[in-house]
């Protein structure tokens, strides 16, 4: 039983090994979505956002408050801004006395992966998003993706702030903590993004199924 666990499962995760070393560092679900959001904004006259990676761990470590739980996107639940401070910044590495004011916020869940242009036009819900999209007073962004336990459902988190660049969510050292499972902008991360999640998550049901198979196959 113990050869067919190895001979079932070690090509899954060579495959998954495999894939984050091809990765590419700009293939990047939340480089993506800032890049579109920008191209919104600049299209709508208003100026492009500084993508800033420690507002955008931030972003992350927000929807990682929600703990999977995609019907509470939408409701009056949600972090306590407190949280920044005493948990998402040193979560992140992110020094708290370098806190901005967030100036907007965007939340969204779906079941399902998609690409990041589809994903900014469910973010674009209704008039309010599209006013927290175009805010003058905006001057950095960060944004956050992430699956729940290797699959569905997948969070999409875009924080804006008006703080100073270079002096607003610094982290130690310069970077901001990586953390997984999801990708959060500007981090130069070479980040396969959730879509990989959500390929993962498949390979381990297909996984399963085989062995269950070949429990029949073996009278295991």
């Amino acid at each position: 039983m113990a050869m067919v666990l190895w001979l079932l499962f070690s090509p899954f995760l060579f495959l998954s090994v495999s894939a984050n070393t091809q990765t590419k560092v700009t293939d990047n679900p939340a480089d993506e979505l800032v890049a579109v959001l920008n191209a919104n904004r600049t299209a709508h006259k208003s100026s492009a956002l500084t993508d800033n990676p420690g507002l955008a761990c931030i972003a992350l470590q927000y929807i990682k408050a929600y703990q999977g739980d995609c019907k509470a996107v939408g409701e009056a639940k949600k972090p306590a801004d407190s949280e920044f401070a005493e948990t998402f910044a040193p979560d992140c590495g992110v020094e708290a006395s370098t806190l901005s004011p967030i100036t907007g916020r965007l939340l969204g869940c779906q079941s399902k992966y998609v690409k990041p242009s589809e994903a900014f036009s469910m973010l674009m819900k209704n008039e309010k998003s599209l006013e927290i999209l175009y805010n003058k007073n905006h001057t950095e962004v960060g944004a956050g993706v992430t699956g729940s336990d290797g699959g569905g459902p997948y969070f999409w988190c875009v924080l804006f702030s008006n703080g100073k660049h270079n002096s607003s969510f610094v982290a130690q050292g310069g970077v901001a903590k990586i953390s997984r499972p999801g990708c959060f902008s500007g981090a130069n991360d070479e980040c396969s993004g959730a879509n990989d999640l959500s390929r993962l998550h498949q390979m381990w049901l297909y996984a399963i199924t085989a062995f269950v198979a070949a429990g029949y196959a073996f009278g295991i």
